[in-house]
């Protein structure tokens, strides 16, 4: 029989056959096993990048490296749409602000990503005017260290974090939504 011939016998689901694959239409599990399972494999991110980290992460979403392998090739630019916040780069005191603001206006859950040695501890910048290290302003899940780190490096980190959200584990901050309803409008 070869492929083009329209009386192919195809493998294909039978449901009057007994054995194997009677009764096998359905799936059972828990709601918050799905939930989490959804919820890492479509990170969609958000590149707040101010430093030559940006340009490593720039080539993670390009075809070679193809971010899209996990489920994060949805790249917003706008944090009411995204859920994970890649800071990539040295974060100053004029720009942390403007950094809590992004991360607040982000829906829940939400997670952070500190990428390269400026974000995670100021880098080189031993200055009064440079933040050292971002989880002074916002929590972060994932440090990926590196002056600048690899595309490699930036993958692991979010491997990582699809790990820990694919425990439940939400966002190390849980004071973020208490905080949102206690602001007043």
């Amino acid at each position: 029989m070869g492929i083009g011939e329209p009386n192919a016998n195809l493998p294909a689901f039978d449901p009057k056959a007994r054995g194997g694959g009677a009764g096998a239409d359905f799936l059972t599990t828990r709601l918050e096993t799905m939930v989490a399972w959804a919820r890492r494999n479509s990170l969609w991110p958000l590149p707040f990048a101010t430093a030559c980290c940006g340009i490593e992460f720039m080539s993670v979403a390009a075809a070679h490296y193809d971010i899209s392998r996990f489920g994060s090739e949805v790249i917003r630019f706008s944090p009411r749409q995204a859920d994970l916040l890649i800071v990539a780069g040295t974060v100053n005191d004029k720009i942390a602000p403007i950094l809590r603001r992004i991360y607040d206006e982000m829906p829940e859950p939400k997670w952070v990503i500190s990428m390269g040695v400026c974000a995670s501890s100021g880098g080189f910048y031993r200055a009064y005017h440079v933040t050292q290290g971002i989880d002074e302003i916002v929590p972060v899940d994932v440090y990926v260290p590196g002056c600048p780190p690899t595309p490699e490096q930036l993958m692991y980190g979010i491997i990582r974090l699809q790990e820990e959200i694919a425990t439940g584990r939400k966002s190390r901050d849980h004071r973020s939504a208490r905080a949102a309803a206690e602001r007043p409008a």
